[in-house]
């Protein structure tokens, strides 16, 4: 437990409804398109009539920052001798469809080290997910494993579809392709969706038996009517309310004519897909690695990318926008600048946006170095944002935890490495910590501590309150964006040849 003043412990999350990701030829992430032409762009459907997020419930000044303590819990059972001890299922990208990222009652690190390593048919870019002691994990290869989370050892493979070469594509920087955004799993229906590219160039969803890895579900996954081979599946698959949500950005290097876009296919693997496309005329690719978010009631937030405009009427590009279940517009948010950023390749679509727990805010920031407060109850459209900051260059996906007292506090993968955001009840954005440079993988926090996980293979360990290094680890080289599966005692790794586990709590912890 920290014992710096104005810190204290995490408190619980509010829990909603529960990668390198296409940008543009200037970044390493970029996008890309094909081709062909796709549909004309459609209008920009009028604001639909929704419950809003929930009004904030911390107070309305008196911001401490000081967190309430975390009630503590029966002691588990001692760990098997590889010292990994698996807990809760981890289901989605940051363990929640609200994609916050925090664990409050997760073991801060005691002697952390790495319990296994397990190499694949293809590197890892999604993170992981758990089941029931088992983590499952899809590479390049075209395959997803399941495998036991004490020992690392194969349990199954489903090979879905041969990997495609990155010739296939019009442009890009996957080499070979098969699966790239995070899998989410449906309890509801006992499935694990993965999105798959396949020879074709075409997108596959499946829903596999996590205990076996038996095919369940299969479907088409592209949005129709454009080419798919400018369409890259990078952002990570959210299950929410029955639907599996995939989203679309492009290739690096934005070839051709695609549009950011999101599908919505129910669970059952039956019944009409629902779509979202962009209404711009070209790119605004959602491509973060964190996927979209899910609020209470439902509806999903994403971020786009940069868009072909760079003058006249906003085209909803370099924006965080509010959508329904059934994927119908309902508000957005953009920069003033946003058609000059566009012009330098300079968009929000970098980052997944980071929903602030127990308020109806969400943080955006991206290639344009901006970092924005939106109010995700009256986004304001241009230049609607209720606080910013500026200075943080983001990409991947966001973390954050309320502040007893009031206020919350996140942490963002700047590419002049990760930064401490304090937010207070009055919406005032301040700077805390900034972590070294090098220090810029997409965070987890879990318990006191921020997790990073960054290129070079060294996982690391940081006080949340002070930026303090805490442990380090090697694991691996991993991908830009990597981000960590938490389970029990136990960090999950995806990494570039394959899957890594580090014991960080103590193997009664």
């Amino acid at each position: 437990m920290i014992s710096h003043g104005w810190w204290g412990r995490l408190a619980p999350v509010l829990v909603g409804a529960v990668i390198l990701a296409g940008c543009s030829s200037g970044s390493s992430g970029g996008t890309a398109a094909g081709s062909s032409e796709g549909p004309a762009a459609p209008p920009a459907p009028a604001p639909a009539t929704v419950a809003p997020y929930p009004a904030p419930s911390v107070p309305a000044s008196g911001a401490g920052l000081v967190l309430p303590p975390v009630a503590g819990a029966p002691a588990p059972p001692p760990a098997p001798s590889g010292g990994v001890r698996p807990g809760a299922d981890w289901t989605t990208y940051h363990g929640d469809a609200t994609r916050t990222g925090y664990v409050a009652a997760g073991p801060d690190p005691a002697n952390p080290a790495l319990a296994w390593q397990t190499p694949l048919d293809g590197a890892v870019y999604g993170s992981p997910v758990v089941v029931a002691g088992e983590v499952v994990a899809a590479t390049e290869g075209g395959s997803v494993y399941g495998l036991d989370a004490v020992t690392g050892a194969i349990r199954w493979r489903s090979h879905l579809a041969d990997s495609l070469p990155g010739s296939a594509l019009p442009c890009g920087n996957i080499d070979p392709i098969g699966i790239t955004g995070s899998p989410a799993v449906d309890p509801g229906t006992g499935q694990v969706f993965v999105a798959t590219t396949e020879a074709g160039v075409h997108h596959q969803l499946y829903g596999l038996d996590p205990a076996t890895g038996g095919v369940r579900s299969k479907r088409d996954a592209d949005v129709p009517g454009v080419d798919p081979a400018t369409h890259l599946q990078r952002g990570a698959l959210l299950v929410s309310g029955g639907t599996v949500y995939v989203p679309y950005g492009g290739n690096y290097g934005d070839c051709g004519q695609y549009r950011g876009s999101i599908v919505g296919l129910p669970t059952t693997g039956t019944g009409a897909a629902r779509t979202f496309i962009v209404p711009t005329s070209r790119e605004a690719g959602m491509w973060a690695a964190s996927g979209p978010a899910a609020l209470p009631n439902g509806d999903l937030v994403v971020t786009t990318g940069n868009g072909e405009a760079t003058s006249g009427d906003w085209d909803h590009s370099d924006s965080v926008l509010r959508l329904t279940s059934g994927l119908a517009l309902v508000d957005g948010f953009a920069p003033v600048g946003w058609a000059e950023e566009n012009s330098v390749d300079a968009d929000l679509g970098s980052m997944g946006p980071v929903l602030l727990p127990g308020t109806h805010t969400v943080l955006a920031a991206g290639k344009g170095g901006g970092v924005f407060l939106v109010d995700l109850a009256a986004m304001g459209g241009v230049g609607g944002q209720k606080g910013e900051l500026t200075g943080c260059e983001a990409y991947g996906g966001g973390a954050a935890a309320p502040v007893q007292g009031g206020g919350t506090v996140a942490y963002l993968p700047c590419s002049s490495g990760l930064l401490q955001v304090r937010v207070g009840t009055n919406g005032a954005l301040s700077k805390g910590w900034q972590a070294p440079s090098q220090v810029q993988g997409s965070p987890l926090i879990v318990g006191t501590t921020v997790w990073s996980l960054q290129q070079d293979g060294a996982l690391i360990g940081l006080d949340a309150a002070t930026g303090v290094e805490r442990a380090r680890v090697s694991v691996g080289d991993a991908t830009r964006f990597a981000t960590p599966a938490l389970s029990g005692n136990a960090l999950f790794l995806p990494t570039s040849r394959g899957v890594s586990a580090v014991r960080i709590g103590a193997s009664g912890t």
